[in-house]
């Protein structure tokens, strides 16, 4: 990609965690970086570069751009390098950029967590991407870097030659952002055609020969190694994990991976269970959708003395050849500032290191590996092994 004449675009700057996004990348990136911010609204994009510039990135670019003008999306994407997106739900929003970077050969990122968008991205825009060179990244946010680089970190300090069976407890303290929220009460209300959307895709894709590599859920119950009530968590993350095992020889021969919410007390998993029925079942009912859906407004976010206080663990569990090893992923905030800094810095990643050799749809860990696990582990984000 020599004749870009841009490393990497924004879009969704003037957004919360857009604008969380451009203000890490304006104080971490590369004083030579090439970088612009794109939306649709000029005026708050221009409020957004002399904030930028403020913070010392003065030579930031602004592009106008809309999610449903294809000649504008095609325009940014035969000019950059690398496109980063914060402009959810993906469903509703994010299809015309991936096709556009898809045929330009442009690695693409998002923050999505929605299962149905990208299972449709690859039906329609993988080939094409192995085919010009793009990395279409998605899920480069709490969703799903800390369990898929988590995993990466795990596995590698397990034997590649036997069955591996890895299970993540998440546990957090803090806001979800709103784009998240409503981007899971619409997957709720989709569940008829995200299964068909996934059975569409396990049809079409290529397995790894000689291996397997998949997500198990478990039924609710009280881990003997870590102490904690666990339920079944149903998000993209063990899906985005699974894929890496089917793409990495280093993930063994058999590779099992469950995920899972973690309290620490009864009372907590059951009001966790109780709650996430209740969202699904209000999801099937489009006026109590909508009106849950209003009361946690897109865009939007907790003050950054909130954010100061939010909190989030993943803690793994790996088991291979009789040994055991367990290992936590920790950090801040994770549906804002961590969030903001993941996509940032897989970003830069993507622009700036030497990585694997991939090229089509591929999960963070398989695009990036062993160059976004350091980046990360500098920004603060923590990997420790505590036992094994």
């Amino acid at each position: 990609m020599t004749d870009r004449d841009l490393d990497l675009v924004l879009f969704g700057a003037t957004g919360f965690t857009g604008g969380l996004t451009a203000d890490y990348l304006a104080t971490a990136a590369p004083a030579d970086l090439r970088w612009a911010i794109a939306g649709r609204n000029p005026d708050k994009l221009e409020d957004v570069r002399r904030r930028l510039a403020e913070q010392g990135a003065s030579d930031v670019e602004v592009l106008v751009a809309d999610s449903t003008d294809a000649a504008s999306l095609a325009d940014i994407a035969r000019r950059a390098r690398v496109v980063a997106t914060t402009i959810g739900p993906y469903l509703e929003h994010g299809a015309p950029l991936v096709a556009a970077c898809a045929e330009a050969g442009t690695d693409y990122l998002d923050l999505t967590g929605e299962p149905e968008f990208v299972d449709r991205m690859f039906l329609e825009h993988h080939q094409t991407a192995v085919r010009t060179g793009a990395r279409l990244v998605h899920a480069c946010g709490f969703d799903s870097i800390p369990h898929d680089l988590g995993a990466y970190y795990t596995v590698q300090q397990l034997p590649d030659d036997e069955p591996i069976t890895l299970r993540g407890v998440v546990r957090s303290g803090g806001a979800f952002s709103g784009g998240t929220f409503h981007s899971a009460m619409e997957q709720f209300a989709r569940a008829k055609q995200m299964r068909a959307t996934y059975a569409a895709r396990r049809r079409a894709e290529s397995r790894p020969e000689g291996r397997s590599s998949r997500a198990v859920r478990g039924k609710p119950h009280r881990d003997p190694v870590l102490g904690y009530w666990l339920l079944p968590l149903p998000t993209i993350d063990g899906t985005i994990v699974a894929r890496t095992g089917a793409a990495l020889p280093s993930y063994g021969p058999e590779f099992r991976y469950s995920h899972w919410a973690g309290t620490k007390t009864l009372p907590y998993a059951v009001g966790g269970a109780v709650g996430v029925s209740a969202l699904t079942l209000a999801a099937q009912v489009k006026p109590v959708r909508d009106l849950i859906t209003s009361r946690v407004p897109r865009g939007s976010g907790p003050s950054a003395e909130k954010r100061e206080k939010s909190w989030f663990t993943v803690d793994f569990v790996g088991e291979a050849g009789g040994r055991t090893v367990r290992t936590r992923v920790s950090g801040g905030d994770p549906g804002y500032t961590e969030t903001a800094t993941m996509l940032a810095e897989a970003a830069l990643c993507l622009a700036l290191d030497d990585n694997p050799e991939t090229a089509g749809q591929v999960t963070p860990a398989q695009a990036m590996g062993d160059a976004l696990l350091v980046r990360l582990q500098k920004a603060g984000i923590r990997f420790e092994t505590l036992a094994g």
